[in-house]
Formats: structure tokens, sequence, C-alpha cells
């Protein structure tokens, strides 16, 4: 058995630091590309079987909290307000209709449920709302998840000590790539988020969204990028582009599907103990990319009918194929992620602390 492995009772395998980069050159990763593809494949599945059950795969469900009318201009994105897309504006979800479908998705088989909002930044008075989400979720014993857009380090602060276990905030593409794609946000503000979200003792889901008339060269400067994050996101979403008309990219270019799933075999090798998800775009994937995708390294998913506002196989279509490739949803380690969640929190809130106390002390100082 491989040192990077620990043998737990259910023959599972979790994740440890042993081998573990930071320093991944572009040339590198470039290489891994250019690999041939079974080449690729059986080295990711190396890296993979290393680390994880290789037949386990991370089950969660994403519900959108409010929908439409976001600030931003990402030119993916059919809640921007900026495109005509024909989506409804809605309100943000009353918390008694969220813990609702939180409820049915853990009877689906989830263990970990997301929550989206389509802000630029939470308000105050939304973000007192979204605490309550959590607090209320997390007492089904799921695993909680949200992306509400840029947090600074006070609100990252604040939804950890409500409970959040894990915070997405996707890089979207490579820096040199980026405003082709965005405007309104620049990649600084995007890692800023990523790192008041650490600084607060939570967990990291970040990643990116391949086919939107990138170079092959960007999606290796994305992925060095994510790679680069010390730690590594523990979780890391892989997206094929979902073209939605009203979008400035619904008529880009499909990506080759085998190009898609190097990603992911690339993806694998660099963040070796990361669940690396299969994510968006799983709606147009015939079942041999998706396994394909398996092989290649992918361990987790979005399960339900919608990511969001795009559509998601539906959950009897994936139990279907979880069988047929005879794969099993990933059992959550409850006590080891909130031990080891509660030792960050106390972490985070004793800077905290110290934080305040030297700038009241500070402050005090100029009054005298």
């Amino acid at each position: 058995m491989s040192d990077a492995l620990h043998a737990i009772p259910n023959g599972q395998a979790t994740p440890t630091q042993a081998g573990i980069r930071h320093d991944w050159s572009l040339a590198e990763i470039e290489a891994l590309f250019a690999l041939p593809f079974n080449d690729l494949l059986f080295r990711a599945q190396q890296v993979h079987r290393a680390h994880f059950d290789a037949n386990a795969v991370q089950v969660s469900t994403l519900l959108s909290i409010k929908t439409g009318a976001c600030p931003e201009d990402c030119k993916y994105c059919p809640q921007s307000g900026h495109y005509t897309t024909g989506l409804d504006k809605e309100k943000l979800l009353e918390i008694e209709k969220v813990v609702e479908q939180a409820r049915a998705a853990q009877e689906a088989g989830a263990s970990r449920f997301c929550m989206g909002a389509a802000w630029r930044s939470p308000r105050e008075k939304d973000l007192t709302v979204v605490m309550e989400m959590v607090r209320r979720v997390k007492a089904l014993g799921l695993e909680t998840c949200m992306t509400l857009g840029m947090v600074d380090a006070n609100q990252a602060s604040r939804l950890a000590e409500a409970g959040l276990d894990y915070y997405n905030h996707n890089l979207d593409t490579s820096p040199e790539y980026y405003g082709e794609i965005i405007t309104t946000r620049t990649y600084a503000d995007r890692l800023a988020t990523l790192a008041n979200v650490r600084e607060a003792g939570m967990k990291v889901c970040s990643g990116g969204i391949l086919g939107m008339g990138e170079a092959p060269r960007d999606r290796a400067a994305l992925l060095q990028q994510l790679a680069r994050l010390e730690p590594h996101p523990e979780s890391v979403p892989i997206n094929m582009l979902v073209k939605v008309p009203g979008t400035p990219l619904e008529n880009v270019e499909d990506l080759d599907p085998i190009e898609f799933v190097r990603a992911i075999a690339v993806a694998r090798i660099l963040m070796p103990a990361s669940h690396v998800r299969l994510s968006a775009g799983r709606e147009q994937m015939d079942e041999s990319t998706q396994a394909l995708a398996f092989l290649a390294g992918a361990n987790s998913i979005f399960y339900g009918d919608k990511l969001l506002t795009t559509g998601n196989p539906q959950a009897t279509r994936d139990r279907a194929l979880f069988d047929k490739l005879g794969l099993h949803p990933e059992r959550r380690d409850t006590c080891h992620d909130d031990d080891q969640r509660q030792a960050a929190l106390e972490v985070a809130l004793a800077r905290r602390t110290s934080q305040d106390r030297h700038a009241s002390l500070a402050y005090d100082a100029t009054r005298v």
C-alpha cells in the first residue's frame, strides 16, 4: 500500500499531504496535456487510487437561493443583468423552503448541500438570513457550501462561525484570458475572496469553466493558478460551458470532449488530495464521456435536476450510471471532517480576536 494512503475500515482511502506540490510550471502542465491520452489517464488513475477510493463519488446538490439580476457581466452567465436570457428575477428564498429542499436532497443521497445567490457581494441584511440557512441545513447533518460572490474577511469569518463548511468562488479561466470573459471583477478580487475564506477556517471550493473560447494554454494556466493555492482547494469543480441563448458565448465553438477529459486528468495529477468535481455541462455529456471523466479522476458530482439555472442529469439517470459503472456515493466521515473544521475555525477565531484587540488598542491610542 502506498505511503500516501491510509487504510480505513470501509476500504476507502483518505488523502494525505504526501507528494503535494504548489510549484508546477506552465511547461510541466502543458507537457501533461500533451501526453498520449492512455498514458495521461493511467497516470491520473495512479494518483487517484493513491489518495481515494477510485469507485467512490462525493455527491452534492446545488440550490439557487436568489436568482437573476446579478450586476456582474460574466459572459457565460444567464443570471447577469447585462443580458436578456428570459430568466426571471427572484427574491432570496425563505429559510423554510431552503431547509425543505436540503432535506429532500439528503433523502435522495446527497451529503453536501450547496446554496448559490446571484450577488456581487452579500448585503448585511442578506448575510444574516443566509447564516441562519447554514445553521438550519447544518443541523440536518449535511455539509454546507455557499457561493455568494465576493466576501471580505469579516463576512467570511461570520459565515464560518455560522457553521459553513465550504465556500465556492471559481477562478473561471486563466489570468490572461479573464478579461475576455469578465470586466466587472478582477482576478485579484477572486483571489482575495479565496484568501478570506481560507483565513476564516472554511474549506475552499474553486475551479473553472472550459469551452469559453480559451486556448489550450489558458486551460493549463487556470489549473496552475488553482494548484498554486496553499493548501489546494478541497473541491475543484471543472465545468463545461453551458451555452445559454442571450449570453455573449451562446455561439462559441464546442470544446472536444476528449480535451475536457484531459483537463480532468491533469487537475487530478496537480491536486491529488482534492475532490475534482464533474460539474456543469453533464446534461450535454453522454455516458461514455462521463465514464472517461471518472476514469480520469473525477470523484464528485452535483446531483439533481438543476445547477442554479441550467439543466443537470436527473437523479434517476445518475443512479443508473453509477450502477452501470460500479460507483457508489462517498460516505461523509463526519467526525473526521468536523474535528478538522473545528480546529481550523478555532485558529481563525483566535486570530480574529487578536486582530480586533490590536485594532482597538490602535484606536484608543489615537484618542489619547
